[in-house]
């Protein structure tokens, strides 16, 4: 599914949210082997369950081709610092949701670029009859689940002693859902 382009600018820093393209898939590659090793907050360690540019290349022309699929970029200048999907399915009973998951550059914290992502996501999911929005968060993460809870997502669950993390302890997986009535 593809959205109008949106340009955007918080703190000095103007970026564009837009569609995913195919010349996007090495860029998206590179970018999310980065963000595994920036952060503990994706359920991969750095260079785990890699996606190569041929395996973008055909995420993007899926998700561009489905009425249930959304892949988001975040770009300053000519350089994508984040990305977004939702991800659906073809099954009847799971049609009315799909499942969301967003990444940024750790240099490019604290500019709303995560939330402009989610808030874009969250449009195109009203505007097309997707009536749940799900997502799992690792429970250290504070700031992405305030803003989830801003953005209208309840948690629904706990998934318990979930991930190990770098220093060897267990951490929960909380379970959270945007319902729209």
């Amino acid at each position: 599914m593809l959205i109008d382009q949106k340009e955007l600018q918080i703190k000095e820093l103007s970026y564009t949210i837009r569609c995913a393209r195919r010349e996007d898939a090495q860029a998206l590659s590179d970018l999310r082997l980065q963000l595994d090793g920036e952060t503990e907050n994706f359920d991969r360690e750095q260079g785990e369950a890699l996606i190569d540019r041929a395996g973008f290349e055909q995420l993007i022309q899926q998700d561009s081709e489905s009425s249930k699929n959304l892949c988001l970029v975040a770009v300053v200048g000519d350089r994508i610092v984040g990305f977004s999907r939702c991800e659906g399915s073809p099954l009847k009973r799971l049609a009315h949701k799909v499942t969301f998951g967003v990444g940024v550059s750790k240099e490019f914290w604290g500019y709303g670029i995560g939330k402009a992502l989610l808030q874009e996501s969250i449009d195109w999911a009203d505007a097309n009859g997707i009536r749940k929005i799900a997502l799992e968060v690792l429970e250290t993460n504070e700031k992405a689940i305030q803003l989830y809870k801003k953005m209208g997502f309840l948690v629904e669950g706990i998934l318990k002693n979930d991930k190990c993390l770098a220093d060897g302890r267990f951490y929960h997986t909380i379970i959270m859902g945007r319902w729209q009535e």
